[in-house]
């Protein structure tokens, strides 16, 4: 069992056995037990909302017994909350696994997931507010009308 504090300042114990990856298979569709061969170390990076949602079902037990629903539950789950959640999961999940191989590949797939974190960190600190994101112009202004095309 690994602790992590929510922003409301409430602690919740992240549990992982054969009963917590069935119900989180069974809700979300999710397999924990695909952490070691698929990409669901990249899907739990990517997207906190996959996060969020394997970490409330893997603590619905403890969201019930607190009168927790799952938008209040995300709704404490912001900023560094969520690298914790996440380092309480992944340690879980490495101590889950009885495998000399799942542990040390569970330990290379959680390293490349802090270093992804920490370029995405690193590209969102280097953007300016007035920073454009992709190649579009800034206004319909700023575009060129188009030339009737002589026929």
């Amino acid at each position: 069992m690994k602790p992590f504090t929510d922003s409301q300042g409430r602690t919740w114990n992240v549990t992982i056995n054969v009963s917590a990856i069935k119900r989180v298979r069974d809700v979300l569709g999710v397999d924990l037990l695909d952490v070691a061969n698929g990409d669901l170390l990249s899907r739990l990076a990517d997207d906190p909302c996959v996060l969020v949602d394997v970490l409330y079902v893997l603590c619905k037990p403890e969201a019930d017994a607190k009168g927790v629903s799952d938008e209040d539950f995300g709704r404490g789950m912001v900023g560094g909350v969520l690298d914790e959640a996440s380092s309480a999961l992944m340690k879980e999940l490495l101590d889950f696994f009885p495998s000399a191989l799942h542990a040390r590949a569970l330990v290379k797939m959680f390293r490349k997931m802090k270093e992804h974190r920490a370029t995405a960190s690193e590209l969102a600190t280097d953007r300016t507010p007035g920073d454009s994101f992709g190649d579009s112009p800034a206004s319909a202004a700023s575009t060129p009308a188009a030339s009737p095309s002589a026929s």
